[in-house]
C-alpha cells in the first residue's frame, strides 16, 4: 500500500533538528515565502534567523506536519521515534551512515533496521537525503541552495542523488518543476512510493526519475499503473549502464545482456520512457509537460536556413522522427507566400524573404501548422543579449505564438545551441503554448521520447515473475539433461544418447540415422574448444572424429543433425540481480558474440510480445524468407519461445541462467541442438524441479 505522504509533502507546520544545516533549511524555507509555522528545536540556541527555538521536541506546539531531522545518526533515530509516536506528518533524515555505508562502517543495517522500526506507520525521506522541494506550495525542506521558482503546475523529479536534484534545480531551460525530492537510501520509503504520491497532485504534469537501483519491483509497478491510469507520462534515467557484464557467465546470454538490458526491458515494460543524459530528461520532461505525449511521428521542421534544415533531417537519421511532405493543397499555398526560388520540402527552409514582415511570416507559419503534422518545430537561435541586440528577432516569435494560437497546432522552437535562448525567450514561448528546446541533439531525442511515450500502450502488462530468494551455491545441468528438462515443456530436440566410450558410441548407434552431430561433454562453449563435429555422414568418419576428441573429453554426446536449417537464434533466460527474468533473443550459432543481434524481453512474455521482438532482429528478415529463400514456420519458432519461458517461469524459485543455442528454425518446425541450464542446488531452495 503506498503511503500517505500529503502531510510531508505539503506540510503546514515544519519541526526542525539540528545545527547548521536545520539554519540552511530555515533560510530557504524563509527565502522561499513560506507561509506555515516553523518549529527549530535546539536547546543551545534562542532562535534561527529570528524564528525562536524550542528547548526540546517536549515544547513542540503540536504533531509537525514535516520535519527536517539533522542531528547524527544515533539520535535520528531517537528523534523520528518521538516524532512518530506523536502523531507526526513525515521527516526527511538528513544523517548518513545506514544501510549505504555498510561495507565501509559496522553497524549501519542495524541501524537502519532499528531507524526503520522507530519510524512505524510516519512516513520518512533517507537517511542520507536532503529532504524536499514543493515548488507549487513555496515548500523547501531542503538544507542547500537551489534555483527553482514558484510554479502553478509543472513536472515531478525524483532522484536518488541529492547532487544530480540539486544540479536539475539550476538549470536554466525553461523547465517548470513543482516538485524535487531526493530519496536517499530509500530505508522505508522507496522511489516509486514518493512518485505514486506526487501523481495524486492534479498540478503535476510529469514524473521524471533519476534512478540508481530499481529497489522494490511491485511497488515500481504499481506506480507504474498508476500514471498509466491518470494518463501522467514517466520518464527515467537509470544510471549504470556502463557497467561490465557478469563475469565468469556460463552463457552467451548473460555476456551480451548485463544489467543494463534488464533495467531497459523494464522501463519498456512498464511504460517508462528511458533517456540516457540529464539535458535529455529535462527536455524531454519540459516537451511533454507543454505537449503532452505525441500521437504520432510525423514531424515539419521549419528554418530560414538551409544549413540548419539539413542539420535537422541528419541529426534525425536513425530516429523515430518522420518528416513528412506537404499535402498538395498546403504546398501550393506556400509556394504562392514563399516565391519560385524557395524549395517547399519538409524539411523547410523558407530564406528570409518574408522575415521581419510579421503578418506574412504568420500566414506562412499558420499554412504549415495547418497540416496535420504530430509536432511542427522552428529552428530558431537568438543572438546573445550581452553583446548583440536580438530585438530583429522578435519577428519570428511573434509571428510563430500567433500562428499556434489561431491553429491550435503542437508547436516547438528548437535552438540549435542550448545557450542560444535566453531565459526572457524560452517564458515568452512557454507563455504562449509553444514548447522549447535547447540544443538540437537533446531536441530531437525529447522529440523522439515524446513519441515513444505517444505508443505505449494503456492496458496494463501483466505482473513480472519474480525470483524467490538469492542466488546460492548452483549446478550445471549437461546439455541432454538440459534438453530432456525443456523438451518436457513442449521444446523440439533431436534424437540423442551419451556414451562414455567409442565402443559404446557404436552399440548406439543403431537407433539414430546419419548424418549426426559429435560432441564432447562437459565444456559450456564446446565450439571454441573443438568439440563440435557437424555433417557426419558414416561411422569410420565419426570414430575418426571421436579420437580426437577423446583428449579432451571422456564422454560423448552424438545426436541426429538438424538439417534444413533457415536461420540460427540464441534463446537465452538470464536471472537479474532486481530478482526479474531476462528473455533475450538474437542470432545464434558461432557468431552470436560477433553479430551482437538481440532484443531484450522481461518474463512474463506474450506470443505477440515474442513475435515482434523476433521481427525486430537483423536476422527476422532470413526468417521471413530471404531472397526467394524459404520463410521459417514463425508459429513453430514463437512456441519453441514459449516452450523455454514456460519452464522458467515454472523453476523460477532455482533458475539462475538457461540458454538455448542455436535453436534452428526451418520451414516446418524449429529444434534445438544445444542447451544448458544452471540451477540453485536444491538444498538453497524449497523447489525441485519436476
Amino acid at each position: 500500500m503506498t503511503p500517505d505522504l500529503s502531510r510531508l509533502l505539503r506540510p503546514k507546520s515544519i519541526a526542525l533538528f539540528g545545527g547548521g544545516w536545520a539554519v540552511n533549511v530555515v533560510a530557504q524555507l524563509k527565502k522561499s515565502g513560506f507561509d506555515g509555522e516553523i518549529w527549530p528545536v535546539n536547546p543551545k540556541r534562542a532562535d534561527i534567523l529570528g524564528v525562536p527555538c524550542l528547548a526540546s521536541i517536549d515544547e513542540l506546539p503540536g504533531a509537525p506536519d514535516a520535519s527536517f531531522i539533522g542531528v547524527n545518526r544515533d539520535a535520528t533515530i531517537e528523534v523520528v521515534e518521538r516524532l512518530s509516536a506523536m502523531g507526526a506528518g513525515g521527516a526527511t533524515c538528513f544523517a548518513s551512515g545506514f544501510l549505504e555505508s555498510e561495507t565501509e562502517t559496522a553497524g549501519g543495517a542495524d541501524l537502519q533496521a532499528r531507524l526503520i522500526k522507530a519510524a512505524g506507520d510516519m512516513p520518512i525521506l533517507g537517511p542520507n537525503c536532503y529532504g524536499l522541494i514543493n515548488y507549487l506550495d513555496n515548500v523547501t525542506l531542503w538544507p542547500d541552495q537551489h534555483g527553482g521558482m514558484p510554479v502553478e503546475t509543472g513536472v515531478a523529479i525524483v532522484a536518488q542523488s541529492s547532487n544530480i536534484a540539486i544540479n536539475m534545480t539550476m538549470q536554466a531551460r525553461g523547465v517548470p518543476i513543482a516538485y524535487v525530492i531526493a530519496a536517499g537510501n530509500q530505508a522505508q520509503t522507496g522511489a516509486s512510493d514518493i512518485a505514486a504520491a506526487l501523481l495524486e497532485d492534479d498540478r503535476v504534469t510529469a514524473i521524471g526519475l533519476y534512478l540508481e537501483g530499481f529497489g522494490d519491483i511491485r511497488a515500481l509497478e504499481t506506480f507504474a499503473a498508476k500514471a498509466r491510469l491518470k494518463g501522467k507520462p514517466v520518464i527515467a534515467i537509470k544510471i549504470g549502464r556502463s557497467d561490465k557484464a557478469r563475469a565468469a557467465t556460463m552463457t552467451h546470454t548473460a555476456s551480451l545482456a548485463g544489467n543494463a538490458a534488464a533495467g531497459s526491458a523494464l522501463l519498456t515494460r512498464l511504460g517508462i520512457i528511458e533517456v540516457e543524459t540529464i539535458a535529455v530528461f529535462l527536455e524531454t520532461l519540459k516537451l511533454l509537460h507543454t505537449l503532452g505525449p505525441l500521437p504520432g511521428a510525423s514531424v515539419c521542421s521549419v528554418s530560414c536556413s538551409g544549413g540548419e534544415a539539413s542539420l535537422m533531417a541528419d541529426l534525425s537519421g536513425g530516429s523515430s522522427l518522420e518528416f513528412s511532405e506537404f499535402a498538395a493543397p498546403q504546398r501550393a499555398a506556400l509556394k504562392a507566400e514563399l516565391g519560385p526560388i524557395v524549395t517547399i520540402a519538409n524539411p523547410l527552409d523558407y530564406h528570409t524573404f518574408i522575415w521581419g514582415d510579421v503578418p506574412r511570416m504568420t500566414r506562412v507559419f499558420s499554412t504549415v501548422m495547418a497540416e496535420s503534422f504530430d509536432l511542427t518545430v522552428f529552428i530558431l537561435d537568438m543572438p546573445r543579449a550581452d553583446r548583440c541586440d536580438p530585438s530583429g528577432y522578435q519577428c519570428a516569435v511573434d509571428a510563430i505564438i500567433a500562428a499556434k494560437a489561431g491553429t491550435g497546432a503542437r508547436v516547438a522552437v528548437l535552438a540549435s545551441l542550448p545557450e542560444n535562448m535566453s531565459d526572457h525567450f524560452t517564458r515568452e514561448f512557454m507563455d504562449g503554448g509553444v514548447a522549447v528546446l535547447h540544443g538540437m541533439g537533446e531536441g530531437i531525442a525529447a522529440i523522439a521520447a515524446a513519441i515513444a511515450a505517444g505508443r505505449f500502450e494503456t492496458t496494463e502488462p501483466a505482473p513480472l515473475l519474480l525470483a524467490s530468494g538469492a542466488v546460492g551455491s548452483s549446478s550445471i545441468l549437461s546439455e541432454a539433461a538440459s534438453k530432456d528438462a525443456l523438451s518436457e515443456f513442449g521444446l523440439r530436440i533431436p534424437r540423442s544418447f551419451e556414451v562414455r566410450s567409442i565402443d559404446e558410441m557404436l552399440e548406439e548407434m543403431a537407433a539414430l540415422s546419419f548424418p549426426v552431430v559429435l560432441k564432447g561433454v562437459g565444456l559450456a562453449h564446446k565450439s571454441e574448444a573443438g568439440l563440435v563435429a557437424l555433417n557426419i555422414c558414416d561411422e569410420p568418419s565419426l570414430i575418426d572424429e571421436a579420437k580426437k576428441m577423446q583428449a579432451a573429453t571422456p564422454e560423448f554426446l552424438v545426436e541426429e543433425m538438424a538439417v534444413g536449417g533457415i536461420a540460427e537464434l540464441l534463446v537465452g533466460i538470464t536471472r537479474d540481480p532486481t530478482g526479474t527474468f531476462l528473455l533475450t533473443l538474437g542470432a545464434g550459432g558461432v557468431l552470436t558474440e560477433l553479430l551482437a543481434d538481440t532484443v531484450s524481453l522481461l518474463l512474463p512474455a506474450t506470443r505477440t510480445d515474442i513475435e515482434t521482438a523476433l521481427k525486430r532482429l537483423k536476422i527476422g528478415r532470413l526468417l521471413e524468407g530471404y531472397r526467394g529463400k524459404p520463410a521459417a514456420d514463425m508459429g513453430a519458432l514463437t512456441d519453441a519461445v514459449l516452450a523455454i519461458c514456460a519452464y522458467a517461469e515454472a523453476l523460477a524459485g532455482r533458475l539462475v541462467e538457461l540458454e538455448v543455442n542455436p535453436l534452428i528454425a526451418r520451414a516446418g518446425d524449429a529444434i534445438a541442438v544445444d542447451a544448458l541450464i544452471r540451477l540453485n542446488d536444491a538444498e538453497h531452495n524449497k523447489e525441485t524441479t519436476p
